[in-house]
């Protein structure tokens, strides 16, 4: 048995191991000690997924694991408090080692201790000390995403400043706002940027990724519930009351039940609605903001999104383009990235050579400004130089810009620093998912909704991974 700081090797929880790029390659946190109910979609999410995506409010400047890959010391951190991309809470005491090959960090393992569920089955009155910690984390989320302002926003891009002006405008109105545009494009700073433009009180917002709620009880958080609705109901005010007189966003719209989209259609129609269980009506009046990260068009034929509350949003709509349409855009990006990222690590980057500025423009950028965003960060952290080169690209875009015919000789370098392609973690799981879904698509004659359920997967992402793989 070996000692960490007062936690032993044998009462671990679960083991999280990232790459050099932070993708999480192995993820042991999907426990059924831990009494959450994951389907099978949610574990294909917590994998070859930035580790800051699936925990998004782990802090890098004090992550563990950012620690130990600057370092390349083993890094003890008790009592980390974070919450998944679900929202779910966690409290672990953690052991992170870095993994080192070579003479260069390419990763590292985190041994983790679940703390809250130790307290937990210890002595059920600390959920009431635990609930008050999450709230503290909560409040501190939101405090970091209220900094967001329209000046914020990096672009010279012509179409990208009117679209500013015309958000602002949108920012003083009562209309409701549909904000849509592929994952990564920024949807977040602009919502942030609206609200803060707007003028209303921060006590006044509520923010809700529609994803993130359990199925069973999206109408009553949302609308409410009165008493005796259903066993064990309460009277209880839903996030629209909670938000009267201000602003609600509605993250990931198009994830919403169509029943309970009609019953947001009535709010935006008249402002009224009624608690889950109550016969009487009431009334708010709420500015709504709501984002999807798919083409309205699209969700409407692929019957994520209804056809009345479109026309009700359309006439406040705002399209964020992605990247690839915006490139003078990513010089901009790349060098506020490089100074942000050269704070956080203590690196003295200047800037990329030519030979990186060449792929950025031509790469198509599938993940938009958080892809890029996350690649200067991991190309800043191992960088020893004074320029980003071919050599610290993440191993993913190399295979991408390889495949597409590029062999410039210092790119046929960099992958002697790879393994073969034949070992590549990424491109293997790829090249299997791609196979399956064609012989899927095959067997069901083309039928997308029969295809997903053959799968086990919910057609949405079936249709997202047809879209990323170009298998139409």
């Amino acid at each position: 048995m070996i000692d960490f700081g007062g936690f032993s090797l044998n009462s671990l929880d679960y083991i999280l191991i990232v790459d050099r790029e932070f993708t999480i390659v192995y993820n042991t946190r999907l426990d059924k000690r831990l009494n959450i109910d994951f389907s099978d979609e949610d574990k294909i999410n917590y994998i070859n997924r930035n580790l800051f995506e699936v925990y998004p409010t782990i802090d890098k400047k004090t992550s563990s694991i950012v620690e130990s890959m600057r370092t390349g010391e083993i890094v003890v951190r008790k009592s980390q408090k974070f919450k998944d991309f679900k929202g779910i809470f966690y409290i672990t005491n953690n052991v992170t080692i870095p993994i080192v090959r070579k003479g260069i960090i390419v990763g590292a393992v985190e041994l983790t201790k679940d703390v809250k569920t130790i307290y937990n089955v210890k002595n059920e009155n600390v959920n009431m000390v635990i609930d008050r910690e999450e709230d503290d984390i909560t409040n501190n989320i939101a405090a970091d995403d209220s900094k967001f302002t329209f000046d914020d926003i990096i672009t010279n891009d012509e179409k990208m400043l009117k679209i500013i002006e015309y958000a602002k405008t949108m920012s003083l109105s009562k209309n409701p706002t549909l904000i849509y545009g592929e994952t990564g494009t920024g949807k977040e700073v602009f919502v942030q940027s609206m609200i803060n433009y707007s003028g209303i009180s921060r006590k006044k917002v509520v923010i809700q990724n529609c994803a993130a709620l359990p199925q069973n009880l999206i109408e009553s958080i949302l609308f409410g519930t009165y008493k005796g609705a259903y066993t064990g109901a309460e009277n209880r005010k839903g996030l629209f009351e909670e938000a009267d007189g201000g602003i609600i966003f509605l993250d990931e719209l198009s994830t919403l039940p169509y029943d309970v989209q009609g019953k947001l259609l009535r709010v935006l129609q008249d402002g009224s609605f009624r608690p889950v269980g109550s016969n009487i009506e009431k009334s708010v009046s709420v500015k709504i903001i709501a984002a999807m990260n798919v083409d309205p068009m699209e969700a409407i034929k692929n019957m994520q999104l209804r056809k009345d509350l479109f026309y009700r949003l359309s006439g406040g709509m705002i399209y964020l383009p992605p990247l690839r349409e915006r490139k003078k855009d990513i010089t901009l990006f790349v060098d506020n990235y490089i100074k942000m990222y050269n704070n956080m690590y203590g690196k003295k980057v200047c800037g990329i050579t030519g030979k990186v500025e060449n792929i950025f423009q031509e790469y198509d950028w599938e993940g938009n400004i958080r892809e890029l965003r996350h690649i200067v960060e991991s190309m800043v952290s191992i960088s020893q130089g004074s320029e980003l080169d071919v050599e610290q690209l993440p191993a993913y875009m190399y295979d991408r810009v390889y495949n597409t015919g590029k062999k410039e000789k210092t790119i046929l370098e960099f992958e002697n620093r790879f393994e073969k392609e034949e070992y590549n973690f990424n491109k293997i799981i790829m090249d299997k998912e791609i196979e399956l879904i064609k012989r899927v698509m095959s067997l069901s004659g083309g039928n997308k909704t029969r295809a997903a359920e053959l799968l086990g997967i919910p057609r949405q992402t079936l249709k997202y991974k047809i879209d990323k793989y170009k298998l139409n």
